[in-house]
């Protein structure tokens, strides 16, 4: 079953190299817009959310969409809503070819729920499953990007519990999340060294980078002054592309995730410095966002809405055909949507 659903995307990825897809493979969806944090680069935190979709609606969503092979989902804070296993439940059930679910959590919400969630989701049987730890400083700095006390503490103990989940379900795997920013660029280093001595055994391919960006449709911080200088920044991306390009992983998935992790870092590297995608970002066509309202839009970055479920229905093709969708995108290089962009340009890189 597993080695079908990896024919599958990876079929999928190889014709998206020679052809325009009718339909995207990738879901972004953020399942709620309810977080306890108080980040300085993100005001989700402020939204208070009324009328997100319920369960019932996204499983109709789902069995009306049931291409998918990956699907991040986010917030907010995803695990918030109680219900996080049956809406991983409904798209493994709808979504045959379903390869890989990943998801950030901020690691504020109870540790013992959290990780039982975690592992029951790894008993559905989804082939490849990554939680992303957003860690974005060492202790101090942490707490004080993230306004909440102790949340660099809850950080590594959530990490620590889900990495020896890890060890009984092989289908999981769990990565700290550092998005770069005004208020911590330049202090990758430092934080990657500090996690090294809390948990021995780390590699640098436990490590994800992200630069920050203002979105109006998703962060809501489109007046927030969070980005950081560029020189700053690709330090950063530097220097842990250049210990990553020094791992050795042992497996074919482990090689892919860090070969196609360091494309994504040279791809930062290049928008830091020119301001321009390296790739063609093809937006609605590889990958497409859904907010927990709702509304479909091509991507986290741009505020153009598609339509909405509850409105126009469930079917995204019809959405995305009404819109016609062009060759011209915007320039933005964010982890939502640029490793669909990578992949679909491998051929050509």
């Amino acid at each position: 079953m597993q080695s079908t659903k990896l024919a599958g995307i990876l079929g999928t990825i190889l014709k998206s190299n020679f052809t325009r897809l009718s339909r995207p493979y990738k879901l972004n969806f953020s399942i709620t817009y309810w977080c306890q944090s108080r980040c300085q680069h993100c005001s989700i935190w402020t939204i208070k959310p009324k009328g997100e979709l319920t369960l019932d609606e996204i499983k109709e969503f789902a069995r009306q969409n049931p291409y998918f092979k990956w699907i991040e989902l986010t917030g907010g804070e995803p695990f918030l809503r109680s219900d996080i296993v049956d809406i991983a439940r409904a798209f493994r059930d709808s979504c045959p070819g379903l390869y890989l679910l990943t998801m950030p959590t901020n690691s504020l919400c109870n540790y013992d729920m959290e990780i039982k969630k975690i592992e029951e989701m790894a008993q559905l049987g989804i082939p490849n499953i990554v939680i992303t730890v957003s860690l974005d400083g060492y202790r101090e700095l942490e707490d004080k990007i993230r306004g909440v006390p102790g949340n660099y503490d809850k950080a590594i103990h959530m990490f620590n519990g889900i990495r020896e989940l890890g060890k009984k379900y092989s289908n999981l795997l769990c990565v700290f999340g550092f998005t770069i920013i005004n208020a911590n660029a330049g202090q990758f280093e430092k934080t990657v060294k500090e996690v090294m001595k809390e948990i021995p055994g780390m590699s640098y391919s436990d490590f994800h980078v992200n630069i920050g960006q203002v979105s109006d449709n998703y962060y809501a911080n489109i007046n927030t002054p969070i980005v950081a200088p560029a020189d700053q920044a690709m330090k950063d991306v530097e220097y842990l592309l250049e210990n990553m390009r020094k791992v050795r992983e042992k497996g074919v998935s482990r090689m892919a995730k860090t070969y196609l992790e360091i494309k994504y870092m040279e791809g930062i590297l290049e928008f830091l410095r020119t301001k321009k995608s390296s790739v063609p970002n093809r937006d609605g066509e590889l990958s497409i966002f859904l907010d927990s309202y709702g509304n479909v839009f091509p991507s986290i970055m741009t505020s153009r809405k598609l339509g909405n479920l509850r409105q126009d229905g469930n079917s995204l093709s019809a959405m995305v055909a009404k819109a016609g969708l062009g060759k011209e995108r915007e320039q933005y290089f964010t982890a939502c949507e640029s490793y669909q962009s990578i992949l679909g340009a491998l051929l050509k890189m």
